[in-house]
């Protein structure tokens, strides 16, 4: 094995980038990730969207063109974001045809702005998925209260779903549901499920932020001995209960388990290791969405410890109970790791928006 990203995937954790630019596909980058470093898959979000268009000069040719047809803001966004997924699908097309399906994926999110409505949201996730027009497309739909309808009504019609925005193990319970509710109609529609992949992108190191600021509020001993052990025993927690709704689930013919994702895998604290929400969750049958930055850190570090999920879970229930005894109300940060989530994707897309008017 050439390197640390092959050995993850050794253990059943494929590694995809999360980030994507009109530049990473035109300069060869992103072929060359692939070659160089085993990079399996791409997502995108709002806020990559936002870095990548509001610098250089990469897209300024193609705004230039949308002017002349004087379309809207919102207009341009989404067909600049589709010529580059579509790009990155074709990119991926190997690796999407060498996995047969499970992987070359590359995500498109929906309007954030929509979470809380799932016939617009799912009216939109179709309208991406015809306008990308590759199969290896994925499109993110958000784990809203409002928007897991639209997972499964998405699911239902053939459309391949990346589900967002997951934090709490409750939560991701009834994204299971949604799923498994998507790929039965799916079948019973006369879909090839087999064609139909999903994953369930759970956000960690956005957890450890949360609870550690709650933690060292505290100031106790036992409070700040307890920081940077809330988004590994989450994600282990989430990870427990993948194997146990998918290990001989009635799922029909030819299905595939919805595979959890690691999201949010860049360290916040300087203080933790770089591969933290790497070395820490890998295992079977998962993907880890990185950074660049990240990315260059298992690169380097080659420090996997083999399986760090499998058999994980009374530890991480332990660790639980001890944020809730030291008087960590995890319920309530699960809403507001949420609230914030959603929020944060709607300010990058309307200060992407703002910035294209001016543009255009």
């Amino acid at each position: 094995m050439s390197n640390s990203i092959e050995k993850l995937a050794a253990l059943g954790t494929m590694t995809w980038l999360d980030d994507l630019s009109r530049e990473r596909i035109t300069s060869g980058n992103l072929a060359e990730m692939i070659n160089a470093a085993s990079i399996a898959g791409v997502t995108t979000n709002p806020a990559i969207f936002a870095a990548a268009m509001s610098k250089g000069t990469a897209y300024d040719e193609q705004i230039a063109s949308l002017r002349e047809d004087g379309v809207s803001a919102d207009t341009a966004v989404y067909a600049m974001s589709i010529d580059d997924v579509r790009a990155a699908c074709d990119i991926f097309a190997e690796v999407f045809r060498a996995t047969e399906g499970r992987d070359g994926r590359v995500s498109i999110e929906v309007d954030p702005r929509i979470s809380e409505d799932a016939q617009a949201t799912l009216e939109q996730a179709r309208e991406l998925w015809q306008k990308v027009d590759r199969p290896n497309a994925m499109i993110k739909i958000p784990a809203t209260e409002g928007s897991l309808p639209a997972i499964a009504d998405a699911l239902a019609e053939g459309i391949s779903v990346n589900v967002t925005l997951i934090f709490s193990v409750e939560r991701y319970r009834r994204v299971i549901e949604a799923y498994k509710d998507g790929i039965r109609r799916a079948e019973q529609a006369g879909h090839d499920v087999s064609q139909i992949f999903s994953v369930a992108s759970f956000f960690v190191s956005r957890m450890d932020t949360e609870v550690d600021k709650r933690l060292e509020a505290l100031g106790t001993e036992e409070a700040l001995a307890l920081r940077g052990k809330a988004g590994v025993a989450n994600a282990r927690r989430a990870y427990a209960l993948f194997r146990q709704e998918f290990e001989g689930a009635d799922l029909p013919a030819g299905a595939t388990v919805q595979r959890p994702l690691w999201a949010s895998t860049g360290v916040k604290n300087p203080a933790y290791s770089a591969t933290l929400y790497v070395t820490e969750l890998a295992g079977p049958d998962t993907v880890n969405t990185m950074p660049q930055a990240t990315i260059d850190a298992v690169l380097s570090a080659d420090d996997l410890r083999g399986d760090t999920l499998t058999g994980t879970l009374d530890e991480a229930e332990e660790t639980f109970a001890a944020l809730e005894k030291v008087g960590i109300d995890l319920n309530d940060v699960f809403a507001v790791l949420e609230k914030e989530g959603v929020d944060k994707f709607v300010t990058a897309w309307e200060e992407l928006l703002a910035s294209m008017s001016q543009r255009l």
